[in-house]
């Protein structure tokens, strides 16, 4: 018997749901939190991960999960920003980092595009540079960045893009 964990990344199901919200509860605010505050922190933990807006995106196919064990190990959505294909969360439980999990949730997410789609693009915090560089490294470039509406430079938001090869 092998000593390692089964990782399964798959979409994530309406059962999946509260999993993913504790998920976010527990790890979206404490990686936040020292990187955009406390405040600006738990309003994305509310915003973004509560039940209702995870089971209406789980429920349009756009949300795949990592499991170890049946535990939520991590989370990737997809979306729309007008015409353009978006990546809104890809995020991995910190024990499970430098694995290999971030781009297999990338791959999964980025294989759920339809065929016609020519660019995928991702946004995240200025002042998450972990997340700025692991795109970097996975083919994304800066297009824009969109300033804070309260002038904090932490909050400005990064656009980056990436060529999609069919």
């Amino acid at each position: 018997m092998s000593s390692e964990l089964e990782l399964v990344v798959g979409d994530a199901e309406y059962d999946d749901v509260m999993a993913i919200c504790r998920f976010g509860e527990a790890h979206v605010r404490s990686h936040y939190a020292p990187l955009i505050g406390v405040d600006a922190a738990d309003d994305q933990v509310r915003r973004w991960w509560n039940d209702a807006h995870i089971a209406a995106a789980a429920g349009k196919g756009l949300i795949v999960v990592a499991e170890v064990d049946g535990q939520v190990v991590g989370v990737g959505q997809r979306g729309r920003s007008g015409d353009n294909h978006v990546i809104y969360k890809l995020y991995v439980h910190p024990q499970h980092r430098g694995r290999g999990l971030g781009p297999q949730l990338l791959d999964a997410l980025t294989k759920r595009l339809p065929p016609e789609a020519e660019k995928l693009y991702i946004e995240h915090f200025a002042a998450n540079d972990r997340a700025g560089a692991f795109y970097e490294r996975e083919g994304f470039t800066v297009e824009r960045v969109e300033p804070s509406p309260t002038d904090d430079s932490a909050l400005e938001i990064v656009w980056r893009v990436r060529d999609l090869v069919h």
